[in-house]
């Protein structure tokens, strides 16, 4: 039979609470009580129960991550950084998936309770500032990541200058009928994504540092879908002028210009030049030209700063922005002559 706390306590001639003490490594313990404890913690091979230990230190052991549409790549692999940095620790991952504006705000005020989760992710939600306010009364530490939140940690990437980075790089490549597809830049559901927007900016931008004129029928945009996207595609190259040069906001959007590339007969990047963002998995196979963003390193590094925060509450953390970086394939070539 397992020896009990019980057991430890009568054996080494203390109460419950200091075998309790030693066990959560207090300083309220004198040297010589915390050895004679550990001496008979070995003798009786005696293993804490970790359900017991936690709730005695008023831990749950368990992380929250709030994440809007967790099916779509970007997502997912952010969410794989925060599982793969937390499987070395004694933290599990509870995710939430939100769909809708009710579900944001009812994940926003019930998730953050330290009786439930010990500390809680945001990905992509940028919270109200009576949102954050009832966070910091709850005590639950919270990082942001692809949000900039003011009072919070959080972890991003300039999407301005990756839409710059984009299309700049068609610009080297002698394209000046470049278009851009994207999201809605006002998010309908109110989630207040600004991610198209501002890699619309820095396409913006990057056409008026070249002298390129702004042509508001070169911006399409709709729902982020592949099948979206290939219609959206399919109006650009329907045009009397068509772009020589499609840049997505997205590499799932990327995906839908080059099956509407396909449906046009156009050969890519010999009629056609396209460029993603994101990088996700499969943009390799698709050798598709891209903007790479971390999105591992975000989810990793949004659980480093939370880990962090949990073992030294008192300290403080400045917001860190991660670089992104152009990945050229076999989608994006010198227009045509």
């Amino acid at each position: 039979m397992s020896a009990t706390i019980r057991d430890v306590a009568r054996r080494a001639g203390v109460g419950l609470g200091t075998v309790s003490r030693v066990l959560n490594n207090s300083p309220l313990v004198s040297d010589a009580t915390r050895q004679r404890v550990l001496d008979v913690i070995a003798e009786l091979d005696y293993a804490p129960s970790h359900v017991a230990r936690n709730l005695s230190l008023g831990r749950t052991q368990t992380i929250a991550a709030i994440a809007p549409f967790f099916t779509r790549p970007s997502v997912v692999e952010r969410l794989r950084g925060a599982e793969a940095t937390l499987a070395g620790s004694p933290y599990d991952l509870v995710v939430f998936n939100v769909e809708s504006v009710e579900r944001r705000n009812s994940c926003l005020q019930t998730v953050p309770r330290r009786d439930r989760y010990d500390g809680l992710l945001l990905i992509s939600l940028a919270p109200q500032p009576a949102e954050v306010a009832a966070m910091r009364s709850a005590g639950v530490p919270v990082v942001v990541i692809d949000k900039t939140v003011p009072d919070l940690p959080c972890v991003t990437i300039d999407d301005q200058a990756g839409g710059h980075m984009a299309t700049y790089h068609l610009i080297n490549l002698g394209h000046r009928r470049i278009a851009y597809l994207s999201d809605p830049l006002r998010d309908p559901l109110n989630f207040e994504f600004t991610s198209s927007q501002d890699r619309y900016l820095g396409y913006r931008k990057a056409l008026a540092n070249a002298g390129i004129s702004f042509r508001d029928d070169y911006h399409v945009s709709g729902p982020h879908d592949r099948y979206e996207a290939r219609v959206l595609a399919q109006r650009l190259l329907a045009m009397d002028e068509p772009p020589t040069a499609i840049f997505a906001a997205s590499d799932t959007q990327a995906m839908g210009v080059l099956e509407a590339a396909r449906d046009c007969r156009l050969r890519v990047p010999h009629d056609l030049s396209v460029i993603g963002f994101d990088d996700i998995d499969v943009a390799a196979y698709l050798n598709l030209t891209t903007i790479r963003q971390p999105l591992f390193e975000t989810g990793a590094r949004g659980v480093e700063m939370l880990l962090t925060m949990l073992e030294n509450p008192d300290r403080t953390h400045s917001n860190e922005r991660l670089p992104v970086s152009l990945v050229v394939r076999g989608t994006t070539a010198p227009v045509a002559g």
